[in-house]
């Protein structure tokens, strides 16, 4: 099958994307540092987009994915991954794809304190280099491909990652009040292929997350309960900061969460 997406990044999010597109009936390109690791049936393509532009001659792909990973969490890393990186790929593309989504952060959003929820229409404060550079690589995305949508995800949950359930079972929780918004990875990649294949044109920004925000004390409570772990601080509302983040925009779109809180999400991960 003649490839008609185009993932820029597969690891564990992108992957996901593609396979469900795959599923679809969509054939997928995929680039990766190593195509052995991209799962089949996505074709992989090895290429180091932080080194060298891929040869894109051969593809005109309808659909793009960009979902890019930076290691280390440095603004040197995020300038090479998503800035330089990603417009590596897209100006190596013959024309412009019909649909296109650039998976970005809500920790363009920073750490503010305010009264109401934080949407699309509240403008991005990030508080460190890879915030800054998530800001660049979203304003690169827009004008190489203007029609397409940038899906800021919350903190994503649900793949192999048992760092929040460490915490909890060692009793590690320092700040419960503290507000925190998150995904789950299957949401995260259903609101991806629902940017990419719903009727109506997607709009240019959506903020990716759950249905609740939490505070980490309410979370981690949770979780510490269904682990018999020792119970963390309980979390107080009146000493609740950070920022809280609403999924209205993207729920007006068509999507719905599987997994609508922390309680749905991390029910069955917490009893492994």
């Amino acid at each position: 099958m003649t490839p008609d997406v185009l993932l820029v990044g597969a690891g564990d999010l992108g992957a996901a994307v593609g396979l469900r597109l795959a599923d679809l009936g969509h054939g997928v390109l995929a680039l990766r540092r190593n195509a052995s690791l991209v799962p089949a049936p996505l074709v992989g393509r090895s290429v180091d987009l932080t080194r060298e532009a891929p040869d894109l001659s051969d593809v005109r792909p309808r659909l793009l994915v960009v979902a890019l990973t930076a290691r280390p969490r440095t603004e040197e890393s995020y300038r090479a991954t998503y800035v330089d990186g990603m417009a590596r790929a897209l100006d190596a593309l013959p024309e412009p794809p019909e649909r296109a989504v650039l998976v970005s952060s809500t920790a363009v959003h920073g750490n503010r304190d305010l009264p109401e929820l934080e949407d699309e229409t509240t403008p991005p404060a990030p508080s460190d280099g890879p915030g800054r550079m998530l800001v660049a690589a979203e304003e690169a995305f827009h004008e190489r491909v203007p029609h397409g949508s940038v899906l800021r995800l919350s903190g994503l949950y649900g793949g192999s990652s048992t760092r929040l359930l460490d915490q909890v079972r060692e009793g590690r929780i320092d700040d419960p009040h503290r507000w925190t918004n998150r995904i789950h990875r299957t949401d995260a990649a259903a609101a991806v292929v629902h940017l990419l294949t719903m009727d109506l044109a997607p709009e240019r920004l959506y903020l990716g997350t759950d249905d609740e925000p939490a505070q980490l004390g309410d979370v981690a409570a949770f979780l510490a309960d269904r682990l018999g772990a020792p119970a963390p601080p309980p979390a107080d509302r009146a000493r609740g900061h950070g920022k809280r983040l609403s999924n209205a925009r993207l729920r007006s779109a068509g999507w719905a969460a599987t997994y609508p809180s922390y309680r749905e999400g991390y029910a069955g991960l917490a009893a492994v």
